[in-house]
C-alpha cells in the first residue's frame, strides 16, 4: 500500500506528538502521517518512573491525545528506509510513505544487560512500566541496575510502594559525576535510610532468568537473586535510519539551528538530534522531556515555513522521596561547583562554572527561579565566584 502525506513523521513519542500539533496549528489542512514502532498512541514518558508510582495519576491519563492534530498514526510498524531523491520511506510490512518534509524523531534506545527474561526489564517504554507493574507487588525484591537519574527514580519509586530494593550501579553514589560530590554521597544514605540497600561500585557481568526469579552475577564476583530486574543504563541514539538515508550523524543526527539535517527536507528533533545550544556554544543531544516537546514543536513550525532557530537550554526535573529538583544547563561535577545551601541538602542552589562562565544551575527543592538560572547561564561572564555569587538565583 502507498501513503501520501504532506508532513511526515517518524517516531511516536512527545517530540513526534508534539510536531504533529505544531504542524496543524500552522496549517489547518496539512496531510500529517506518523509512523512509529510502538503500539501505543504517543503518550507522556515522565510519569512512566514518576507519578505512576505515586496513586494520583491514572494510566489513562498519559495518553498525549495526538489524534486530535489530524494526524494519521501507523503504530507497531518500522520504517527500514529512506529513499531521499525520490522522497518516500518504505516500512517493515512494504508499505510505502511519500513525503514533502519529513521528521526523523526516532529517539533512543536502552542499553541493555548481558541476559534477557521475562523479568529482565530494560526500563524505557509504556509496555515496560506494565511488565515492571506487575512483578512489583509489596515485599517484592527488585534490583534497579543504575544510579542515574532513572535508576535513582525508579528505585525511590519502588521503594515507596513497599518493595525490597537493591541499587547496583558501577559509581561511587547515586548520582555521581552529575551531583556535588558531597550531595551525591548523601544521596547514599537518605537513600539507605529509606530501605533502598546500596550496591556502589560494582557492575552487573552476567545473570539468567527463570519463570519465578532472576539471579545477578556482580563484578565483585557476588550473585544477587531477586523477583525481577529493572535497569537504567542510559540510552544511545537511534540514527540508524538516518544513517541508511546517508544524513550527516555524529552523536545523533547533526542538524541547524532549524532543526535542519543535512538534506533540506528532512528535520530532525529530540533525544536523537545533536544540535548546537547557543546559550553553551556548543553542540549536544539533550535527553529530557523538555527538550522533547520543545523540539518537536520548533521543527513543526519550520517545517511550515517559520525561520527562528531553536535555542532553549537543556531543563530537565526529578522527584526522589520527598526531595525534588530542577536543573537547567550542563552538570557535570569536573566543572568549577559552587554550592549555596540555605539547609545543607535539604534546599540550595548549585552552580556549575567552567572559565567564568556558569553552565548549569541545580535547583535542590528551590522553586520558580528557572528563568534566572537561564539568564545566568546566557551570560556571557567571564566572572570570578565572589561577583557570580551576587548574581545567583537565592533560595526561596
Amino acid at each position: 500500500m502507498e501513503y501520501q502525506y504532506e508532513y511526515l513523521i517518524v517516531g511516536g513519542g512527545m517530540t513526534g506528538d508534539a510536531a504533529a500539533k505544531a504542524i496543524r496549528t500552522a496549517d489547518a489542512s496539512a496531510s500529517i502521517g506518523l509512523i512509529s514502532d510502538d503500539t501505543h498512541p504517543p503518550y507522556e514518558r515522565p510519569p512512566l518512573s514518576k507519578a505512576l508510582w505515586k496513586g494520583g495519576k491514572p494510566l489513562g491519563s498519559i495518553d498525549l491525545d495526538t489524534a486530535r492534530s489530524g494526524a494519521t498514526l501507523h503504530l507497531g510498524r518500522r520504517v527500514e528506509s529512506i529513499d531521499r531523491a525520490g522522497h518516500t520511506l518504505q516500512d517493515n510490512a512494504g508499505d510505502t510513505y511519500r513525503y514533502r518534509k519529513l521528521l526523523l524523531a526516532t529517539g533512543a534506545a536502552p542499553r541493555r544487560l548481558p541476559f534477557e527474561g521475562e523479568r529482565v526489564i530494560v526500563f524505557r517504554t509504556l509496555d515496560d512500566y506494565l511488565a515492571l507493574r506487575r512483578n512489583a507487588q509489596p515485599d517484592a525484591r527488585i534490583i534497579v541496575v543504575g544510579g542515574g537519574f532513572i535508576g535513582s527514580e525508579i528505585a525511590a519509586s519502588l521503594a515507596s510502594i513497599g518493595c525490597n530494593v537493591t541499587m547496583a550501579f558501577p559509581g561511587v553514589a547515586i548520582g555521581a559525576g552529575r551531583y556535588p560530590r558531597t550531595l551525591a554521597r548523601y544521596l547514599n544514605a537518605y537513600f539507605t535510610e529509606r530501605g533502598v540497600r546500596l550496591l556502589a561500585g560494582v557492575r552487573v557481568v552476567d545473570g539468567k532468568a527463570a519463570a519465578d526469579k532472576v539471579e545477578v552475577a556482580l563484578s565483585d564476583g557476588t550473585t544477587l537473586q531477586a523477583d525481577a530486574v529493572v535497569a537504567g543504563l542510559g540510552v544511545t541514539p537511534n540514527t540508524a535510519l538516518a544513517e541508511q538515508a546517508g544524513l550527516k550523524v555524529d552523536n545523533g543526527i547533526v542538524v541547524d539551528a532549524q532543526l535542519r539535517t543535512s538534506d533540506p527536507d528532512i528535520f530532525a528533533a529530540g533525544d536523537v538530534a545533536n544540535f548546537h545550544a547557543a546559550a553553551l556554544d556548543m553542540r549536544l543531544r539533550v535527553e529530557h522531556e523538555d527538550a522533547a516537546i520543545g523540539m518537536g514543536r520548533h521543527a513543526g513550525k519550520v517545517m511550515t515555513g517559520a525561520t527562528d532557530g531553536y535555542t532553549s537550554q537543556p531543563f530537565f526535573y526529578s522527584d526522589l522521596f520527598d526531595l525534588g529538583y530542577e536543573a537547567v544547563g550542563l552538570l557535570d561535577d569536573r566543572l568549577d561547583v559552587v554550592e549555596q545551601w540555605t539547609e545543607p541538602f535539604r534546599e540550595g542552589v548549585i552552580y556549575y562554572l567552567d572559565n567564568g562562565r556558569v553552565r548549569g544551575v541545580l535547583l535542590w527543592n528551590v522553586w520558580g527561579q528557572v528563568d534566572a538560572a537561564r539568564d545566568l547561564i546566557a551570560a556571557r561572564g567571564p566572572f570570578d565566584i565572589d561577583s557570580v555569587r551576587g548574581r545567583l538565583p537565592r533560595a526561596v
